[in-house]
């Protein structure tokens, strides 16, 4: 059976592992893509594991993991009969979806998030190149495999990926924003790392370096106890939202990127916004973000990053953040939407693909 599509040509279900209440880049992307097409005049229905009973992942117990079987995911989509299918993730819900549309013929889009491959080896001996070629046999099964960067298409298509286009990303320009009059009460210069307290994170290269003034650690995770005892200079705040995150941002110094593995890192566009330039690695995500916008330092020597940036002083971000937003981001995701029969969502497309173009 396919989903009607003629009541509702505009029905869009994203298929996502990753929801709320959990507090991560594929979250906020989706959050702000969903809001972004609504817009545009499309239904979305995001299908997440808060559908369903759950379980934690292991060694990720914020994560929940769905608990149901195919033919219910199937079901599902066919009762929303929608005209566009997008998986986002490729977890439980997400290879149960994909599953269901080749089962169906249904064409549909996906998207790659992040380094599970390089993620999965931090905690188990598993070899790269088993994982990858999993996500290789995913993702080339979809119309389009929508990616971050242009670091990571290079990266995926040399492992025989085949069907990618760059998908940019934005900042929430009225949250994150210059605020000169903040003041921390902690001593100066501040150094600034927000996002998950884990080991793929790699916090200690930053914690471990020999900075002036103070190191500051915002966000949750399974290494944060363990860390707090083995630095006990640093400042770990926990995890932040909303304006009480973005004062954070906007009352440092220097926005520190220790991670090696990330595919973008929605945090360096937020602490942009908020003036702070960037210190870290020249790896995908950073040389991606910071070799276009200029709003940094990138060394193998993190340490001569962290104080070149400082020696840079603030940046405004109303230069440094041209290509990225959210409208751009859009843009792109509904250039290569195609319906489930197989045609392409072209109505804005070419009024908008020199955009897409420039946002890589």
């Amino acid at each position: 059976m396919r989903p009607e599509r003629s009541a509702q040509p505009k029905r869009l279900v994203i298929v996502s592992d990753a929801w709320h209440p959990q507090v991560n880049g594929v979250v906020r992307t989706l959050t702000k893509l969903r809001e972004q097409m609504e817009v545009r005049g499309f239904e979305v229905t995001i299908i997440s594991p808060a559908d369903y009973r759950s379980a934690p992942c292991p060694t990720y117990p914020e994560i929940r993991l769905a608990l149901t079987y195919p033919l219910a995911v199937k079901a599902r989509i066919e009762a929303l009969q929608p005209a566009f299918v997008h998986i986002a993730t490729e977890g439980p819900l997400g290879i149960m979806a994909r599953r269901a549309c080749l089962k169906n013929k249904w064409r549909f889009t996906t998207s790659f998030h992040t380094r599970f491959p390089e993620y999965l080896r931090e905690r188990l001996p598993v070899p790269l190149s088993w994982s990858y070629r999993f996500l290789r046999r995913f993702h080339n099964a979809a119309e389009t495999c929508l990616v971050p960067t242009q670091s990571i298409h290079d990266e995926l298509l040399a492992r025989g990926f085949d069907t990618l286009k760059v998908w940019t990303r934005g900042v929430d320009r009225e949250l994150f924003r210059p605020q000169p009059d903040v003041d921390l009460k902690l001593p100066r210069p501040i150094f600034l790392c927000v996002g998950r307290v884990a080991p793929e994170k790699n916090l200690e290269a930053f914690l471990s370096l020999d900075l002036p003034g103070t190191r500051l650690i915002v966000g949750d995770g399974p290494d944060l106890e363990e860390l707090k005892r083995k630095y006990p200079k640093a400042v770990f705040a926990g995890k932040k939202e909303g304006e009480e995150l973005a004062r954070l941002y906007a009352g440092s110094d220097v926005f520190v990127f220790p991670s090696r593995t990330d595919t973008f890192g929605l945090v360096l566009l937020e602490a942009i916004a908020c003036g702070l330039p960037v210190a870290g690695y020249p790896v995908p995500g950073p040389k991606d973000v910071i070799g276009a916008s200029g709003a940094g330092v990138l060394s193998d020597n993190l340490q001569e990053a962290a104080l070149g940036a400082l020696e840079m002083g603030r940046v405004d971000p109303d230069v440094r953040l041209q290509g990225f937003s959210w409208e751009a981001c859009a843009d792109i995701f509904e250039s290569v939407l195609t319906t489930i029969g197989g045609t392409r969502e072209l109505a804005a497309s070419k009024l908008k693909s020199s955009r897409a173009v420039s946002a890589r």
